[in-house]
């Protein structure tokens, strides 16, 4: 009964959320275009749909997902698990004895990045617009990577306490310089690349191995530490995007 009443809850707070926005749609429709709203039922049915939808994928998040995203993170963590992966024990633990987090880390970020919705959309049509020249596969794969990595280096420096500051600007100026010399075309894609992984499959799940760690690794402060993922891994796909692009240009010289 508390998860029913539970998912009812997150339904409402949907139909709050999408009802300004259908509203606006409706009335610009009728108002400023002046013509009738074509499939009216449709659209209708429609939006009960991703208002349902919705709805339950939030009651997953807080039944699955962010608890298992601290669980994992916990155990993982765990200085009895360090200690006998490491074979040190009793010795302090330094940032390489939690290789199974990065690991860990890396494999979350590149497969909830396959399975984004909107990054499935974006590379469906870029594959379409550039006549086959951006590959479906290429594209997801470049972008799955380069969250995979980032999502680490962020586990990294939450686990070694580093400035997020230092990490950001010198990723971006890697991307300055990649985007000096790489392909034209493949540079508007590369930046929208960084966005749609900040969506709703990865970041829910990045966020709660975020506070996790902080919260399991002793001296971190979950607010201070345990943000930044997300800024990781919208990063560090428009560096992975760009290689990919210019990897295609070498390949296809040669």
């Amino acid at each position: 009964m508390d998860l029913i009443h539970d998912s009812l809850i997150f339904v409402w707070d949907s139909l709050e959320d999408i009802a300004p926005i259908v509203l606006f749609l409706f009335a610009f429709q009728l108002f400023v275009i002046r013509e009738r709203i074509p499939n009216f039922r449709q659209m209708l049915v429609g939006f009960a749909f991703v208002t349902v939808g919705l709805g339950l994928f939030l009651v997953g998040l807080e039944q699955s997902l962010f608890p298992l995203g601290r669980l994992m993170a916990q155990q993982l963590t765990d200085p009895e698990f360090l200690h006998g992966v490491s074979g040190h024990v009793g010795a302090a633990l330094l940032w390489h004895d939690f290789y199974w987090v990065y690991i860990f880390a890396a494999a979350i970020g590149f497969s909830t990045t396959l399975a984004e919705p909107a990054l499935m959309a974006v590379s469906i049509k870029a594959n379409e617009v550039s006549a086959g020249a951006v590959g479906v596969w290429g594209l997801r794969v470049a972008v799955a990577l380069g969250v995979g990595f980032g999502v680490a280096l962020g586990c990294y420096r939450i686990i070694t306490g580093l400035p997020l500051e230092y990490f950001i600007a010198a990723g971006y100026l890697v991307v300055i310089v990649q985007t000096a010399v790489a392909p034209k075309m493949i540079v508007p894609l590369a930046y929208d690349s960084g966005g749609v992984t900040t969506s709703t499959v990865t970041v829910p799940l990045i966020t709660a191995l975020g506070l996790g760690l902080a919260e399991a690794v002793p001296g971190r402060s979950p607010l201070l530490d345990g943000f930044g993922l997300v800024a990781f891994a919208s990063l560090f796909p428009i560096i992975s995007v760009l290689a990919y692009g210019q990897f295609a240009v070498l390949r296809g010289k040669k």
